[in-house]
């Protein structure tokens, strides 16, 4: 009885702390996303849970500010020699996190990590237009595309600078595990799927952070996320539900903040191998099935915008004139039936959990759309490690997959490229009249031009439909009201960004 007793008291005392709130420690904020890191290995990657943590390590040659301008970081100035050459001019007395001198060879070698093939990084596309760096002094660069590439400088914000002697002696795996960079935050400590924990860059070279620490941990399911929001044991969180919003406005700790998004929601459908999709009448016909608006509206709460094609209206390149399908599930049959499947077929759909905005009950909804006109699809939720796997290694187990993109070069070459050209890594999609207007735009300076074959390029990719279009993401996040803090379109989380409410 004195056993339970005391038990009991402990459980009580525990009660009452949580219904406290037990707040962060003073100096520290803590971020809840839907999902672990992958790598901390910068160029090993291309998710953005992943690139908020490693953002907030690393720095690139220019960056976004908040207000999404192209900004100086570890380049101080830039100019174009001619229209394959950019030179960069770098900011001198910058070191990374364990001494080592950033410089004109650290350039180099992080670019050209990335652009060979033999390093598999998955960011390869985003600077495959570039031929190689050439050292002009020590802090001096010239970067030479294969041919005039327009949007070299929005793709520059997302690539990181890593150390060169450090990663070389080391080596990639342990850079994976043990990242040095010359960001605002230096690595202390990640315990897998549980927390990685930041300490702040004191000697940071544009100004040391107000947040000292700055902790990320993976909380899948948005209601424990929400829970802990309210409780003050994080911060901010990604994905809040939608109906979940006035929960957290009308608490005392805690607001939302909202931000259109750079990132498209779409399904996937594979074409690249052996099944039903390979069919344009077929991929055609899903897009007819799902009635989007509805999912917008019922799911999301109103918390999207219909697409399309994959591109958001706000970005370079986008097509006004080009109308989403219409939800037409007569016309969905009718094409079944052509493309020589009057009774439908099987078909797994595979889908995340927590990684976006209502992702499983989307993939849910959709397979429910699909089931009315004929076909019989079934989801599958997987853990988000291993789907990025799948994806990256294209052995997905499905060849029909929720999946989003977010593209902060805001230009459609950022997401017509690497999405759906053919060859690339990401890109399930094949259609050569396509690539040749993609492969156009990238090379032309004119920007009337770029425009003109990015709408024929749009008009074939929604007429021979690579994935089903569905619509522009509303981030909606949660934060403590303790912080000074708002969402950004690009998705980015960075504590360099973060102030005190005092």
């Amino acid at each position: 009885m004195k056993r339970f007793l005391v038990l009991l008291g402990i459980f009580l005392l525990l009660l009452t702390f949580s219904s406290l709130g037990l707040s962060a420690p003073k100096d520290t904020v803590v971020i809840a996303q839907g999902v672990d890191a992958t790598t901390l290995d910068p160029h090993m990657q291309q998710e953005t849970p992943t690139y908020n943590v490693c953002e907030n390590i690393y720095d690139a040659l220019v960056s976004r500010n908040p207000k999404e301008e192209i900004v100086p970081n570890l380049a101080v100035s830039w100019k174009v020699l001619n229209d394959t050459t950019w030179q960069f001019k770098l900011r001198k007395g910058v070191k990374f996190h364990n001494g080592e001198e950033f410089d004109a060879n650290a350039v180099k070698f992080s670019i050209e990590r990335v652009i060979n093939p033999k390093n598999h990084s998955p960011q390869i596309s985003d600077l495959s237009a570039i031929d190689h760096v050439d050292i002009v002094d020590k802090y001096t660069v010239n970067i030479v595309t294969k041919k005039p590439y327009p949007v070299l400088l929005a793709r520059l914000t997302a690539h990181m600078i890593i150390p060169p002697k450090y990663t070389q002696e080391k080596g990639a795996d342990y850079l994976a595990l043990h990242p040095v960079g010359t960001g605002p935050y230096k690595f202390k400590k990640w315990y897998k799927d549980e927390k990685i924990e930041l300490v702040a860059n004191e000697d940071y070279h544009l100004g040391a952070p107000k947040v000292k620490k700055l902790v990320f941990r993976p909380i899948p399911e948005a209601s424990s996320r929400i829970a802990e929001l309210l409780t003050g044991g994080v911060d901010i969180i990604t994905n809040v539900p939608p109906d979940k919003l006035k929960e957290i406005e009308n608490s005392k700790r805690a607001r939302v903040s909202a931000a259109p998004s750079a990132r498209v929601i779409f399904i996937v459908l594979d074409m690249t191998r052996e099944s039903p999709l390979k069919s344009k009448k077929v991929r055609q016909a899903l897009n007819y099935a799902v009635d989007v608006d509805s999912i917008i509206k019922y799911v999301l709460n109103g918390n999207g915008y219909r697409v399309a094609t994959p591109l958001p209206s706000s970005f370079f390149g986008y097509d006004p004139s080009i109308k989403p399908y219409p939800y037409d599930p007569k016309k969905a049959k009718e094409l079944l039936k052509e493309a020589g499947y009057p009774h439908g077929f099987k078909m797994t759909l595979l889908s995340p959990s927590g990684r976006y905005l209502m992702d499983k009950d989307v993939a849910q909804a959709i397979a429910g759309q699909l089931n009315n006109v004929g076909l019989k699809v079934n989801v599958k939720v997987l853990e988000w490690g291993v789907y990025v796997k799948q994806i990256l290694s294209r052995k997905t187990e499905s060849p029909m997959f929720l999946l989003g993109w977010g593209n902060t070069t805001f230009d459609a070459d950022g997401t017509l490229f690497p999405m759906f050209r053919s060859g690339e890594r990401l890109s399930f999609y094949e259609n050569h009249e396509f690539d040749k207007y993609v492969d156009l735009a990238r090379q032309t300076l004119d920007p009337e031009k770029r425009k003109e074959y990015y709408h024929k390029a749009l008009r074939i990719l929604y007429d021979d439909p690579g994935w089903i279009f569905l619509y522009q993401q509303k981030d909606l996040y949660g934060a403590s009201k303790r912080i000074k803090w708002e969402a950004r379109p690009d998705e980015r989380i960075h504590g360099i960004d973060i102030d005190w409410n005092r």
